[in-house]
């Protein structure tokens, strides 16, 4: 199985499965990678989802032998175009859009669009031998899965060019500095620092997490007068859950709230 998946206690894990190519991303891999986030998506059972790779690595990006790259477009050419559509721009898209908290766990290298999966989720944990590897320029390319987005919006436009034009190797804690990821633990334990996490998020105000989701996918193009409006919209439907009737009933009552997704 190229991606792994378990439920328990309303985290949905997923584990990348090609240890052997570094989890490169194979066409089978993409759909089974969104036929999961759907499950995400869809079933209720599932309040949170934590992303890792087996092996020592995360992800090394596209798998350049099983990807479709041989795809040609009228005229005889190449056309890498297709593939991003078809394959990886679904998934990324589906990530950013499932009303659910992602978390990455990088348990390694990271690479190429191997990294931008990883900057696609919602909060990113590393390992402190974990490294992030914008590697696109070495064949010619661009960085893609949202790389070109996800980049300038988290390091800052220069940085974010340097790392693109360099193809330089980040190590985790200089990534973390940077902001490319939320924390960084010891190798041994980042997963049970994941799984905590996740298992934090599952407990939580999921009906919040989305809307949260939502409004900051919105910010980036957004004027500000928009995102307050949004803003508004948000806060009165969030208003008429029954988990903020819990929150604030728990809040006054000193005691830890009891949220349902509801």
């Amino acid at each position: 199985m190229p991606v792994l998946a378990a439920l328990d206690g309303g985290v949905l894990a997923l584990t990348l499965n090609r240890p052997a190519r570094l989890n490169a991303m194979s066409q089978t891999l993409i759909a089974a990678m969104i036929e999961q986030i759907e499950r995400a998506r869809t079933d209720p059972a599932v309040r949170a989802v934590l992303l890792t790779g087996t092996g020592r690595g995360f992800c090394a990006g596209a798998d350049l032998a099983g990807t479709g790259t041989g795809v040609l477009d009228a005229a005889g050419r190449p056309d890498l175009g297709a593939v991003m559509e078809r394959l990886y721009n679904p998934l990324i898209r589906a990530i950013r859009e499932v009303p659910k908290p992602v978390i990455a766990a990088v348990n390694g290298v990271a690479a190429g669009g191997g990294a931008n999966l990883a900057l696609a989720c919602d909060i990113v944990l590393a390992a402190r031998s974990a490294r992030f590897d914008q590697a696109f320029v070495r064949i010619s390319l661009i960085p893609d899965l949202g790389g070109t987005y996800f980049l300038p919006h988290t390091v800052g436009d220069a940085r974010a060019r340097a790392l693109a034009m360099l193809g330089t190797s980040v190590p985790a804690e200089e990534a973390e500095r940077m902001g490319l990821v939320w924390q960084v633990f010891d190798d041994a334990s980042l997963m049970d620092e994941a799984r905590k996490m996740a298992a934090r998020l599952a407990s939580g105000p999921t009906l919040s997490y989305a809307a949260i989701k939502n409004a900051m996918n919105r910010a980036a193009t957004n004027s500000l007068d928009q995102q307050l409006d949004l803003e508004r919209d948000a806060q009165r439907q969030l208003g008429q859950s029954a988990d903020f009737k819990e929150g604030v009933a728990a809040f006054l009552a000193k005691r830890p709230a009891n949220f349902t997704g509801q």
